[in-house]
């Protein structure tokens, strides 16, 4: 029986738990850090909070002792919120060692950093006291946490420069209704899973303001644009924008109705304020909210034009009127579609 920590019971979080408790096959440890999401665990297998509804394997044990959650484990998944990746590493520190395998299913960007989130988690292991480099992927894809727990098909992607742990991760996570495909490409695969979260708040403004079909089309394609401009920029690879952590990953988040992201948006476009829906969301997090941040700093230091984040940006943190956005972008200087090859 293979040891497994997960770290961070949110929904996704415990979907990744069902995925690898179902198999029969690991002992897996969900860290959670609400006492609320332990007890409902404990108490009748099942995530009230975060995950209603969705049973938990009998081989999914909840704790929220990291000595407990690390002690004799091989893989460590880490699925907190990107904004505590950084602080849950460094007090999981004296729990962690070099052989163990790292997962990092967070979708983001450190927003002071601009790092990604596997090179968050390699800076804290590598400095400090006993430091090491850890051997680590990005697990990505199109993938909404309630339909994976319910067990429909599913497909996502791991990427490390590593292949023995990819290949690893691959079979362990790997299922008849969870398939896994392996990635080389940690940047484009990362940056696509972060940056797919502000197109998604943007596709949802548009459903928000009841524009129709060609405008979310245009939208679609033309942020898959400049997440493929800014990756590659970054060192990611074209080909992986059109893949599951790319397209895939961008379609499902702007399209679909369990987006968190994507239902922030439409609120924006129905004309409620931020804080408001944030404030609604009763803990549940929009990555794509703090990404902004992140995106357009990173664009501003690599040198790359991303019209679409920019508006996104301020709309969301400078307070701009959803109808202001759309008519800059609507009216910005001519141009030619491809201009990252």
């Amino acid at each position: 029986m293979s040891e497994i920590a997960v770290i961070g019971a949110g929904a996704w979080g415990t979907a990744i738990s069902i995925v690898l408790g179902r198999k029969g096959t690991h002992h897996v440890r969900l860290w959670a850090h609400e006492p609320e999401v332990r007890a409902s665990i404990e108490a009748h297998h099942i995530n009230a909070l975060f995950l209603p509804d969705q049973p938990i394997p009998d081989s999914v044990c909840c704790t929220n002792s990291f000595a407990d959650a690390l002690n004799g484990t091989e893989i460590v998944v880490s699925v907190m919120p990107s904004h505590h990746t950084r602080r849950v590493f460094e007090a999981m520190r004296p729990y962690l060692h070099s052989e163990m395998l790292f997962v990092s299913a967070t979708k983001g960007i450190e927003n002071d950093s601009l790092l990604r989130m596997t090179q968050v988690i390699a800076a804290v292991l590598s400095g400090g006291e006993q430091p090491f480099l850890p051997r680590i992927g990005a697990l990505s894809g199109p993938s909404f946490a309630k339909e994976v727990a319910k067990g429909d098909p599913t497909a996502i992607t791991i990427a490390s420069a590593d292949p023995v742990l990819a290949a690893c991760v691959q079979q362990q996570f790997s299922d008849p209704r969870f398939r896994v495909y392996t990635n080389d490409d940690v940047t484009g695969v990362e940056l696509g899973g972060a940056l797919k979260n502000i197109i998604a708040i943007a596709a949802g403004v548009l459903f928000g303001m009841e524009l129709g079909h060609n405008t979310v089309a245009a939208l679609i394609t033309r942020g898959l644009a400049e997440i493929t401009r800014l990756a590659v920029a970054c060192g990611g690879k074209p080909s992986t924008m059109s893949g599951l952590a790319g397209l895939g990953d961008l379609v499902l988040t702007c399209t679909g109705g369990l987006s968190r992201n994507r239902t922030v948006g439409v609120e924006l476009g129905r004309g409620r304020k931020l804080d408001d829906i944030i404030a609604g969301m009763h803990g549940m997090v929009a990555e794509g909210v703090l990404t902004t941040n992140a995106a357009v700093g990173l664009a501003h230091k690599v040198n790359v034009e991303m019209p679409i984040t920019e508006q996104m940006h301020a709309i969301l943190q400078q307070g701009k009127a959803v109808e202001d956005a759309i008519r800059d972008l609507m009216r910005r200087p001519s141009t030619r579609e491809f201009t990252f090859v």
